[in-house]
């Protein structure tokens, strides 16, 4: 059992940035794919970034490409999103993700453990 911690979240203005962390307690990260997840009110959750434990391989959605960067800590069972040019359409609920596995995972049914959320809200 991986128990997970956002934060970081806040409320920022259109163009600006934001550094979002995702902590484990309780385990590490060892061997763990981890994820980064949004969902605005009304909208299904979807991935936006995931980044492997082992083998630095990342993916991000094709909405945030270039503006988004995910990164991990090992040593400090941390991971990263940080959060550039953001846009009003980028304002949800952020959630980071894990799950046992080597390879990017990136979709929700595929990971065990959940972080609570952490509110990103982005003003025009």
């Amino acid at each position: 059992q991986v128990q997970l911690v956002e934060s970081g979240g806040g409320l920022v203005q259109a163009g600006g940035s934001l550094r979002l962390s995702c902590a484990a307690s309780g385990r590490t990260f060892v061997s763990y794919v981890v994820g980064w997840f949004r969902q605005a009110p009304g909208k299904e959750r979807e991935c936006v970034a995931a980044i492997s434990w082992s083998g630095g391989r990342t993916y991000s959605a094709d909405s945030v490409k270039g503006r988004f960067t995910i990164s991990r800590d090992n040593a400090k069972n941390t991971v990263s999103l940080q959060m550039n040019s953001l846009k009003p359409e980028d304002t949800a609920v952020y959630y980071c993700a894990a799950a046992y596995s080597t390879a990017i995972l990136t979709t929700l049914k595929q990971y065990d453990y959940w972080g609570q959320g952490t509110q990103v809200t982005v003003s025009s």
